[in-house]
């Protein structure tokens, strides 16, 4: 009983101290320190904020690991975090080795070092979702205490996301994201440059007409001509 209101104390510190946050990263930051600190066997921890082109970026990660395994879940279009993003408010991996849900992914996953999963729903905006996902250091560590307090972290991270500006931040971000890259696709197969010259070519019309790079990709994208260009 003792344990349970000591949970639920911190629990509420938790929700208390993010909505005081005004900055998006420092919330991310708050909600991955705590469920590294809470969750029993969590060894690494991430949030990842899916885009609508299911395109996963992540955030606050507590190592390289949990962003090597986003990016194989991008390179593959499947895995924990995308189907808590889209299917299941709660996705449990206990062994990355052998799991046949995702035959493209969970091998080469267990091969980079994760060995388990679980993986929390944390808000959904528009077609914009956040995820919560921890790492276990070895298969079958994460129990049902694990996934309980997993699931209270998430549920107390989202009540002080919901409504607030972090999220609305987070949004546009990813729109901001996904808008210069689909411009600087436009640019790559019109030219037949790198995606870096594309990105310069951007930034160089961002800055010599004094706007910002997101109206410069937009503008492209829509009209299929550099801002400027007449």
């Amino acid at each position: 009983m003792a344990a349970t209101a000591d949970l639920a104390s911190r629990l509420g510190e938790l929700a208390r101290k993010l909505q005081q946050e005004d900055e998006a990263d420092s919330v991310l930051a708050g909600i991955v320190h705590a469920a590294l600190e809470l969750v029993p066997h969590a060894a690494e921890a991430s949030i990842g904020l899916v885009s609508a082109h299911r395109t996963i970026v992540s955030r606050a990660a507590s190592s390289d690991l949990p962003r090597r395994v986003d990016e194989l879940q991008n390179q593959t279009g499947q895995g924990p975090c995308l189907d808590a993003s889209y299917e299941d408010r709660v996705v449990s991996v206990p062994d990355l080795g052998s799991d046949p849900r995702w035959p493209e992914f969970s091998r080469p996953a267990f091969e980079l070092g994760a060995r388990s999963m679980l993986s929390f729903q944390l808000f959904v905006d528009g077609e914009h979702l956040g995820v919560l996902n921890l790492f276990g250091s070895d298969v079958g560590v994460f129990d049902a205490e694990s996934e309980r307090i997993g699931a209270l972290v998430a549920a107390h991270a989202a009540v002080a996301l919901a409504g607030s500006q972090q999220v609305s931040q987070l949004t546009q971000a990813l729109d901001t994201r996904d808008l210069i890259g689909q411009a600087k696709g436009i640019l790559m197969e019109r030219f037949k440059i790198t995606a870096q010259e594309a990105f310069l070519l951007l930034s160089r019309a961002s800055s010599e007409l004094n706007i910002k790079l997101r109206d410069v990709a937009e503008q492209l994208t829509v009209s299929g001509e550099m801002a400027g260009k007449r």
